[in-house]
Parts: C-alpha cells; sequence; structure tokens
C-alpha cells in the first residue's frame, strides 16, 4: 500500500499484544500511530491526536467502544472509525454502525485486510490526501477544487463546491441542515438554516436533478447523495 505522508491512526484496544502488533505494523507502513488502552483515554487522545482513522475495539472495561464512538461523533469528531469485534454477532455491528463507526472487522482478522479497510475509508473520508477521487458518477479533485458529474466539470461557487463535496464523499447518509451548517459554514456561522435549501437548490439546479434522485430530501432529517 502506498502511504500518504501524515495520515494519523489511533488504536484503542485493552489487549496489551493487539496494541504492540498493530503499532509495530502500522508504523512499519509509515503511518503516526498512537494507543490507548482504555475508552476514556482514547476520547482524549483523538481531540489531542487529531486523528484520520481510529481502530476501535468494543469490548472494553469501564466506557466501550460504543460508548467512545457515540462520545466522539457527538464531539464532532470527523476520524473514520473502524471497529473490532471479538463476537460475529449481527447485533455488535449493529450497535457499532448506528453509533456512527464506518467500518468493522472481526477479530482475529489479517494485517492486510486491515491496511484494505483503512485504504478504502481514507480514500472514501479524505480524498483530499489523495488529490482526485472517482465516487459513482462524481469526480473530485482538491488540487483544482473540481467536481465532475458523467464526466462534466460542473461551476460551482466555493460553498457549492465543499456542500457538493461533503454529500458525496458521506453519500449513503442523512446530513442535517444543522452539521451541514457546522462543517460547510463552520460553528460561527450566525444566519438561518434555510440557506441549505438555497445552496441545494442551486446545486440541483447545476446537476439538472430535477426530481431530486441525485440529491435526495429526507424530510425532517436532511440531505443525502446515493451513489451506484
Amino acid at each position: 500500500m502506498n502511504t500518504i505522508k501524515g495520515i494519523k491512526i489511533l488504536l484503542v484496544d485493552d489487549e496489551p499484544h493487539i496494541l504492540q502488533f498493530l503499532e509495530l505494523g502500522l508504523r512499519s507502513e509509515g503511518f503516526e500511530v498512537e494507543s490507548a488502552s482504555d475508552g476514556i483515554n482514547a476520547v482524549q487522545m483523538a481531540d489531542l491526536f487529531n486523528p484520520h482513522i481510529i481502530i476501535l475495539d468494543i469490548m472494553m472495561p469501564g466506557i466501550d467502544g460504543v460508548e467512545v464512538c457515540r462520545q466522539l461523533k457527538q464531539n464532532g469528531n470527523d476520524a473514520a472509525i473502524i471497529m473490532l469485534t471479538a463476537k460475529d454477532e449481527v447485533s455488535d455491528r449493529i450497535r457499532g454502525l448506528t453509533t456512527g463507526a464506518d467500518d468493522y472487522m472481526i477479530k482475529p482478522f489479517s494485517f492486510e485486510e486491515l491496511l484494505a479497510r483503512i485504504q478504502a475509508r481514507l480514500r472514501n473520508q479524505f480524498p483530499n490526501l489523495f488529490g482526485e477521487i472517482t465516487l459513482g458518477p462524481f469526480g473530485i479533485d482538491d488540487r483544482k477544487r473540481e467536481i465532475t458529474y458523467l464526466g462534466q466539470a460542473l461551476t460551482l461557487s466555493p460553498t457549492e463546491y465543499d456542500l457538493l463535496k461533503l454529500l458525496v464523499i458521506k453519500h449513503g447518509t442523512v446530513m442535517s441542515k444543522s452539521k451541514i451548517l457546522n462543517i460547510v459554514w463552520d460553528y460561527d456561522f450566525g444566519g438561518e438554516d434555510n440557506i441549505v435549501e438555497v445552496y441545494i437548490r442551486s446545486l440541483r439546479e447545476k446537476l439538472r436533478d430535477k426530481e431530486h434522485v441525485i440529491i435526495r430530501t429526507l424530510r425532517g432529517a436532511g440531505y443525502r447523495v446515493d451513489l451506484p
């Protein structure tokens, strides 16, 4: 795997031998790695270290991985979270994913598979690290700040670019108006949340999305882009 310099990974597990194994392997791949052995330290470390990826064990004493995940998302942490579980149970996966986890792996797992999952999450959630990424019919090039749809470049304002990029990268996930405002307009935005509707309308016009099948509205919840 071609590692990009500066990618940070936080490991959270109460089993020392797993932490040591993953630390050695990931550092040898060129990642910056920090670790925590319990939930409380994990939340604090995530705030200080600001990782791109968090590999988080579900079964831990005290605050378990699901609660750690919930707190991280509540705090606005945008790291991609890959949950680890020793139980091959659907309920564990559902709890983790519905709390905000992006992926899961069942112990024991191969290191090669973990690297592949890390690469996939980075490309999906941090495409700017790679310069250019293709997601379904969309192409996002952060170097040019350009988005293409079906091979055609869209004429977008800076805010339209940031909004469409967010929706495409988070495809399949409902983004509420408040979350969009926090990310695209920043926390200091003091205007009305109907500004989101104005920009969504503009994006739909540029995408010729009259039927709202590209950018979907989920009444009372927010907006979602679904990719084939």
